[in-house]
């Protein structure tokens, strides 16, 4: 128990970064443009018409999962693309669905 306790101790960082990291995955709007950007790049404006949803609602999910760098952005001009941060990202996604049952 002591060794357990102490792993844990000296791992709370760590930890606490993979709460937010799962907690980012566990929003229904944020998996939702998870996977919409494993399909293709896409600006805020075009993630806001394929969920009827409000610009700034889109901006403020995408700041999470910037910060949880789950996606990167890349700006053309004035226009700001969206994409997953890698492979791992939708292999995740793959992982959660799977043991969904999905």
């Amino acid at each position: 128990v002591k060794a357990a306790r102490q792993a844990v101790m000296d791992d709370e960082d760590r930890v606490a970064v993979l709460a937010r990291l799962f907690k980012a995955y566990g929003d229904p709007t944020r998996l939702k443009i998870l996977r919409m950007l494993g399909v293709s790049e896409m600006c805020v404006c075009d993630i806001a018409a394929a969920l009827a949803m409000q610009h700034s609602a889109v901006s403020h999910q995408l700041t999470v999962l910037l910060r949880t760098r789950l996606v990167r952005q890349k700006k053309q001009g004035k226009a700001v693309y969206y994409s997953l941060a890698g492979k791992h990202v939708q292999d995740l996604l793959c992982l959660g669905l799977e043991q969904a049952g999905i």
